[in-house]
């Protein structure tokens, strides 16, 4: 156990000199004081220590939720003291989002934003960060603006890049990208101490280079919103916020639970989400999650429990308050680099290069991409959630409908146009729809089928509803339609593989002869039809 436990002290010590550079960076994206994102961290930090079950996740802020909250405070109107109400309030929204999720157990919406939309919105978001970041890198002032103008500009003033600045923050960058390699050593917090070290030695704000200047952990009076409309939009813009954050911080929680054998519920962290975001907005703070970055350095730095975070958290505030003059030392261009080199892994080709080999979705990653860069980081987040949606939709009303033969003299019955050798039965037309009916496909998939019986000579026609577990109104209307136009042109309609609730269904809307004819297999309906029964 102590042995366990020094690990995660060690551990909590390496990760807190991530934590550092990229809470001051994130708050600088958000357009709020460094403070607010080291006590998020210390508070969210500590909290989900004790709710959480992730032994690597470590909950702060993070660059895509810094960006977000950046973008919503922008379209709401007041100054900065409002802003900062408006923020506090916002992340104290997102939380109780957070909790009526878990209350419900709908751990599962995280599913509603597609991986491939989820890897294309982060790999937008990353470009425009970075280039974001790039007038902190090289020293010169570009005017907020759409990232491509943004870039051009910052391309035409290059004879004005401030010298120091620019090597400082490539070396930075240089630096942090090669100490990848050696996972087990500190690497930011070795970059950010020497940057610091050469900040305060040679005096680089005299030559130009901008620092971080004075960190505060303190609480100030804040300005709440006084009306309805106002909190309102806050609620519009907390939900989308919460649905990113947790589907970026479930990646990040599962994937590192599944390279270690460990186990994860969904409904739980989102619980434990909330209690964390309740905290962060307690100490006047930002939105929180489990970024990439932090977990996977939690993980490489060999811990081996939620201690780790926690100590990660007490490290962090001992720093903020005992390093306080050399934090405010911290160069600008290290920071700049910080962020970048953790975002340099959204922007690898490979997981949206593997969607154009399986030549599935990989459109919809590109658009999600292009959404960001094109409408903005609010835009790009609110149509990466409608293009999730819209893609489900998309898939589950146009369903496949395949016929089926049978394999020989096997019970097998296949699709006939992948399964060249399966064979049709003269007497009878076998069907299914490859998705499950409802009311977004009922009536047009029937009516495929429907199109295609008739054309065909066979007295029955077998439908087979494996895919579908239960039936909506309107799918139980449709397949009534359906039955009856068969029988008015002289087919008999047999269900095969109808489920338990499908046969319950029905009963109960008086399609009494239909569920009493249906079939566990499609070849006990097959012989149901050739015996007569």
């Amino acid at each position: 156990m102590i042995k366990t436990g020094g690990k995660d002290l060690i551990a909590g010590l390496a990760v807190a000199g991530v934590m550092l550079p990229e809470g001051v960076a994130y708050a600088g994206i958000a357009g709020l004081a460094p403070g607010r994102a080291l006590l998020a961290a210390i508070a969210a930090g500590l909290a989900y220590a004790l709710v959480g079950r992730s032994r690597f996740a470590v909950i702060a802020p993070t660059s895509s939720s810094a960006a977000i909250l950046a973008a919503a405070l922008a379209g709401l109107p007041g100054g900065a003291a409002e802003h900062a109400g408006m923020a506090t309030a916002l992340v104290a929204i997102v939380g109780l989002i957070f909790l009526i999720l878990h209350l419900f157990q709908l751990g599962s919406l995280a599913g509603f934003i597609s991986r491939p939309v989820l890897r294309g919105f982060a790999f937008g978001l990353a470009v425009v960060i970075i280039v974001r970041q790039l007038p902190k890198l090289t020293g010169v002032a570009v005017q907020a603006a759409p990232i491509a103008w943004q870039f051009a500009e910052l391309v035409r003033q290059a004879g004005a890049w401030n010298l120091a600045s620019t090597l400082l923050g490539g070396t930075a960058l240089a630096a942090l990208l090669w100490l990848r390699r050696h996972p087990h050593l500190p690497g930011a917090l070795i970059v950010l101490s020497s940057g610091t070290a050469f900040s305060i030695l040679l005096d680089l704000p005299a030559r130009g280079v901008a620092v971080a200047g004075p960190i505060r952990l303190e609480w100030t009076a804040a300005t709440f919103p006084e009306s309805f409309a106002l909190w309102s939009r806050l609620v519009q813009l907390a939900a989308p916020i919460a649905l990113i954050l947790f589907a970026e911080s479930w990646g990040t929680m599962r994937s590192l639970a599944l390279q270690h054998g460990d186990t994860l519920a969904a409904n739980r962290e989102l619980g434990a989400l909330g209690a964390s975001n309740l905290a962060a907005a307690l100490v006047q703070g930002m939105p929180v999650g489990a970024g990439f970055s932090a977990g996977t350095a939690n993980e490489a730095a060999g811990a081996q429990s939620r201690l780790a975070a926690a100590a990660a958290s007490a490290a962090l505030l001992m720093l903020a308050l005992l390093g306080g003059r050399w934090i405010s030392q911290i160069p600008e261009p290290v920071l700049a680099a910080v962020v970048i080199a953790a975002l340099t892994h959204a922007l690898s080709p490979a997981p949206l290069a593997r969607y154009f080999r399986l030549n599935r979705d990989q459109w919809v990653a590109v658009a999600a991409a292009l959404g960001v860069l094109s409408l903005g980081v609010l835009g790009g987040m609110l149509g990466a959630i409608g293009l999730s949606i819209a893609a489900l939709l998309y898939a589950l009303s146009h369903p496949t409908i395949s016929e089926l033969g049978r394999l020989g003299e096997s019970h097998d019955y296949v699709d006939m146009a992948r399964h060249p050798d399966a064979s049709a039965t003269g007497e009878l037309a076998l069907f299914r729809p490859n998705a499950p009916l409802m009311f977004a496909n009922a009536e047009t998939a029937l009516a495929v089928i429907a199109r295609e019986a008739m054309a065909r000579p066979a007295a029955t026609v077998i439908l087979s509803l494996e895919e579908s577990n239960d039936l909506d109104g309107t799918a139980i209307e449709a397949l009534g339609e359906f039955a009856e136009q068969l029988r008015k042109a002289g087919k008999r309609l047999i269900l095969a593989r109808a489920h338990d609730r499908v046969r319950d269904v029905l009963q109960a809307a008086g399609m009494t002869e239909l569920a009493r004819d249906s079939t566990f297999s499609v070849a006990d309906a097959a012989q149901r039809a050739t015996t007569g029964d």
